[in-house]
């Protein structure tokens, strides 16, 4: 590796630089250090290159695997597409790769394009991602733009291809490039090392070379120009994936070479893959497909056990460290494989207890108000703008100047489900609020509603509850049934392990604590009742009460955010991750407020009774927020709660008595 890297040097000191106004220094700069940093990042993969993480990886022999998507062509396939990610992202693939299609407008800002894809999965799903770019139908001067806006979306890896012509040969682009050499040198030339660039090899030969070994000769060049690692075209036997790293070392190519695999799903999709990459399919496999060719469950079966045998293989021969799988945007098959191999782990230890960005800007972030705990999209989308990060400690943040949601239509903040689903999840039709209570508390106890459809999310929380919000579910159903709508809680901990499987977070060794939680919307004449029942239970419990309009009390001591979770780890600082801040909240209020009527209320008709129920309870309940901070004791917010009501029905009773 040291004679490739004095290499890329070389080409880049023989780079003409003919804009010296800018252009040269696109990827020079680096990513900006927060301001706020006081505290080194407890996951180094957050801050790692991804040839640095291979690296390790191949050192430690920890095998690992990657996944190969493509654009879908319509907003609803963007929106599963997240999805999918978001579900196979917790297998834990090293990285993820997007491809590139000229015909689909590939580099605009539409929510289908191969750049908008690979960005959400950076930014909005926290996966280490490689956009493909190719040479096709394309200037110099487009593909600089392009590597451009990638940058500045916070993309660190690209793969450089010429692509496939649009027609049935090749045309060669006036001032573009026909080689991925040249793709290769380019970024190199104008982004410095900014990029970690991969390359294609074909393990039986490029279809247009003139011969294999004349085929990697030119890998051979595009590794020289400044390719950090090779993904391979698919093939379907080991022994021709190994024979092609052995010729490749032969030759001198020394950066990683991982194998692409292809596990067989349908004999339709089979012939397609094969006809564009012009490969031939051994005759032992088309005996044993032909004959169920009508049957996609025995040929995906079938796909899954040849897939399985040739990666063990590959990965017994110690000279694979990774596996990189052609998905086709399909999850089950490769799943299998995976966890018949035994790479697929899902790991419930968490780096930070929230969701974090793969946007190498907020590489220190290690503090968010938890109030977006179940909608970190949304956060990260907000806050998309911001300079600096907080480490360490939020501070006191009188202007955090969080950015506007009113977004709700982009693709990687809509819900999953369909409308139709919606509205059988929080009812056709609305009779009164408590049809609205039965709702959440139907989401709560993860049980059908009245019409029998399980309800699966709610606005403010697209997934079902999280692990540790079940552990206060029983409370949680008792109090959403007399109108306390929940949104958001967490429990006390009192020093349980970093490697918990439900509130563990951080790194091994460790400790973490939280105080109790608990956000919800509740009725003014509940919000009276519960004003006189927190003053006997101060200062052990902050609270914060706002209605849609603004008004707002809270008794936070000078409007300084409260820890709510924290953590002590071996040889580090106190991280805390997770605190309630005031003044994030009357942020945050907008957007909780705005949910009931951009997610809910718009299912239905204008004027419609289930449309103006809604409506009533956005206009009249107040959203609150309460801490416990007397974590070592049982949480007493459950006995807040039950105070509120007893005094109510007191007042009820007195009421009726006079």
């Amino acid at each position: 590796m040291v004679n490739q890297v004095q290499t890329v040097d070389d080409t880049w000191r023989r780079c003409s630089k003919s804009d010296s106004s800018g252009a040269s220094n696109s990827g020079g700069e680096s990513s900006k250090e927060s301001s706020r940093s006081s505290t080194p990042v407890l996951d180094t993969d957050r801050t790692d290159r991804l040839r640095d993480k291979m690296r390790r990886r191949t050192e430690s022999g920890d095998h690992w695997f990657s996944l190969e998507f493509f654009p879908p062509r319509t907003a609803s396939g963007a929106v599963n597409l997240i999805s999918r990610f978001d579900r196979m992202g917790s297998g834990g693939p090293l990285f993820i790769d997007v491809t590139w299609h000229p015909a689909g407008d590939p580099g605009s800002d539409k929510e289908t394009s191969s750049m908008m894809i690979a960005s959400t999965a950076v930014n909005y799903c926290g996966l280490e991602s490689v956009l493909h770019l190719t040479c096709c139908n394309q200037t110099k001067e487009k593909i600089t733009g392009y590597l451009s806006k990638a940058k500045r979306l916070g993309l660190k890896n690209i793969m450089a291809l010429r692509g496939d012509p649009i027609g049935t040969d090749w045309e060669e682009e006036e001032g573009g490039f026909n080689y991925a050499t040249d793709l290769v040198k380019h970024i190199r030339c104008e982004f410095d090392d900014y990029f970690d660039i991969c390359v294609a090899g074909y393990p039986t030969g490029h279809p247009e070379a003139q011969s294999y070994d004349e085929d990697l000769k030119h890998l051979k060049e595009k590794v020289d120009a400044g390719a950090d690692f090779i993904i391979t075209q698919l093939f379907f036997r080991a022994d021709t994936f190994l024979k092609f790293v052995r010729d490749c070392r032969a030759i001198g190519i020394t950066c990683p070479i991982l194998p692409g695999i292809f596990p067989i799903q349908g004999y339709q999709s089979l012939r397609q893959l094969v006809k564009l990459s012009k490969l031939e399919v051994p005759e032992e496999i088309m005996r044993v497909i032909e004959p169920i060719k009508e049957n996609d469950a025995a040929i995906r079966n079938y796909g899954i056990e040849h897939a399985v045998g040739m990666c063990r293989m590959l990965l017994e021969s110690g000279e694979v460290p990774g596996l990189h799988f052609y998905t086709l945007n399909r999850e089950v098959a490769t799943m299998e494989v995976l966890r018949q191999l035994g790479l697929w782990i899902e790991d419930p230890r968490r780096p930070l207890p929230w969701a974090v960005s793969a946007h190498p800007k907020r590489k220190v972030e290690d503090v968010r108000p938890i109030f977006w705990a179940s909608r970190p999209k949304s956060y990260i989308y907000r806050t998309q703008d911001w300079d600096d990060f907080p480490n360490g400690r939020w501070g006191n943040s009188s202007s955090p100047a969080f950015g506007e949601l009113n977004d709700y239509y982009l693709f990687y903040l809509k819900s999953k489900s369909s409308k139709d689903a919606l509205l059988k999840m929080w009812g056709e039709e609305l009779t009164s609020e408590k049809s609205v209570y039965e709702v959440f508390t139907s989401y709560i106890m993860a049980e059908p509603n009245q019409a029998g459809h399980k309800v699966m999310c709610l606005p403010w929380n697209d997934e079902p509850l999280a692990p540790e919000t079940n552990l206060l579910k029983d409370e949680l159903a008792k109090v959403n049934r007399r109108g306390v709508l929940t949104i958001n809680s967490q429990p006390s901990i009192n020093g349980k392990p970093s490697s918990d499987s439900i509130v563990g977070w951080g790194p091994p060794g460790g400790y973490v604590f939280q105080k109790a939680y608990l956000e919800f919307f509740t009725s003014s004449e509940n919000v009276t009742a519960l004003l006189q029942v927190l003053k006997k239970y101060e200062p052990r419990v902050n609270y914060h009460i706002v209605n849609v309009q603004g008004q707002n009390t809270t008794n936070a001591h000078d409007m300084q955010p409260n820890a709510v979770t924290w953590g002590i780890f071996p040889g580090r600082e106190i991280v805390q991750p997770t605190v309630v801040d005031p003044v994030s909240f009357m942020y945050w209020k907008d957007e909780a407020f705005a949910l009931w009527i951009e997610q809910w209320a718009k299912l239905y008709e204008d004027e419609s009774p289930s449309r103006m129920i809604i409506k009533y309870i956005h206009d009249n309940y107040f959203l609150v927020n309460l801490v416990d901070n007397d974590f070592p004791l049982d949480n007493c917010l459950w006995q807040v709660i039950d105070d509120m009501f007893e005094l109510l029905n007191m007042h009820y009773f007195i009421e009726e008595m006079e």
